[in-house]
């Protein structure tokens, strides 16, 4: 399924500036309300899916919801329709997220937690490696021809849905069959202080990192071909997949907040990078040191809630996670695309760079006042 969003999603941003003539603050919009859409849905997909004690079905659903909607993209003639394809599409992405997520903190034992979702991690990012040079090679191929890109990215999202559907068998419930409201009140309490300071961290990580779709634009800015601005995004996902894995296992053995903070200033300076220079080497070292940042702080971060949750609600509490990181992405999003076109680019990573620093300041804060894991 990532091959097929990435062919899409790597050419979606200049598709809309450079074919249907969308300013960058509508880019921001329409980026910022799909991902936040998609984080949002997680509450709901979450806490069905605990009610339920079953993940395939709404992951299966997820998963065919995002393939039917692939051939929306292929005929939008403007940025309204695009934004409905972009929404839909999240929504299907939401719904099989948390009830995604959910198995892997079942399955894995508490001393690799962080491992184990270091793995997810670099295994969801290899497909988003994968379909952008397939995406550029159909570029070149048929002379910048978008939508007929489109359209083949219906392909391998057929297949994720038939290898779902056909080839993974969900383990059995091993707890109680009697069914529990996961968000009435002694449910919510059961979920603690750490676990909501874990929320707010996340929130404000997801607040001081915009849309990676003005990465593609500061490529195009630095005068990379549009054939082969795509690869962009390869590059950043190499290094995630590369990273995550270790950086996941390097968690459960050191200090999440140290990593956490880590992370952070990672992106920041990957911010500081994008504002310096349009050199196509600066842009490159931006992409790559973004792409460290991902692999060290996404599966961490889905580590921390699977530790601060109770096992038959931890598809409620990545559903409250994803929520409140899909409002701080809308926010960021928007912010990051309207300063793009009233200061110039160059504003908008500087702005990342002080939510960082801000961020920065809130976490050395947090992890003064709490422990940094869980009592075992």
């Amino acid at each position: 399924m990532d091959v097929s969003s990435e062919m899409i999603h790597s050419l979606l941003p200049m598709y809309l500036v450079g074919v249907l003539g969308a300013s960058a603050a509508t880019v921001g919009l329409i980026e910022g309300l799909g991902e936040s859409t998609a984080l949002i849905v997680k509450v709901f997909s979450g806490v069905l899916s605990d009610y339920l004690g079953r993940r395939k079905g709404l992951a299966a659903f997820g998963y065919a919801l995002g393939a039917a909607n692939k051939p929306l993209f292929a005929i939008a003639s403007s940025g309204s329709a695009v934004l409905a394809a972009r929404l839909l599409d999240r929504v299907g992405k939401g719904i099989r997220g948390a009830p995604r997520d959910a198995p892997v903190a079942d399955l894995a034992p508490e001393h690799v937690r962080g491992a184990a979702f270091g793995v997810r991690q670099s295994l969801d990012t290899a497909g988003a490696f994968v379909g952008p040079p397939i995406g550029v090679g159909l570029m070149l191929l048929w002379a910048n021809d978008f939508r007929r890109v489109f359209w083949v990215a219906l392909i391998p999202a057929l297949l994720a849905v038939a290898l779902l559907l056909f080839g993974i068998h969900e383990p059995a419930r091993v707890d109680t069959d009697v069914r529990t409201d996961p968000v009435r009140r002694a449910n919510r309490r059961r979920l603690d202080p750490h676990y909501w300071w874990v929320v707010a961290i996340g929130t404000l990580f997801t607040r001081a990192r915009f849309s990676e779709a003005f990465l593609i634009l500061r490529a195009q800015q630095a005068g990379v071909p549009i054939a082969l601005v795509p690869l962009v995004m390869v590059a950043m996902n190499l290094v995630c997949a590369a990273s995550a894995y270790p950086f996941g296992k390097l968690s459960d053995r050191i200090s999440h907040m140290g990593l956490l903070a880590a992370g952070l200033v990672m992106l920041m300076v990957a911010d500081l990078v994008f504002a310096s220079s349009l050199h196509w080497t600066v842009v490159l070292a931006g992409v790559g040191l973004w792409g460290v940042h991902l692999g060290m702080t996404q599966g961490l971060l889905t580590t921390m809630v699977a530790n601060r949750s109770p096992a038959d609600l931890r598809g409620t509490a990545y559903g409250f996670f994803n929520l409140m990181s899909g409002f701080a992405l809308l926010i960021a999003s928007v912010l990051a695309g309207t300063l793009w076109d009233r200061l110039g680019a160059a504003s908008t990573f500087h702005a990342g760079a002080a939510f960082c620093a801000a961020a920065l300041v809130v976490l050395a804060w947090y992890g003064s006042r709490v422990p940094d894991k869980p009592k075992e």
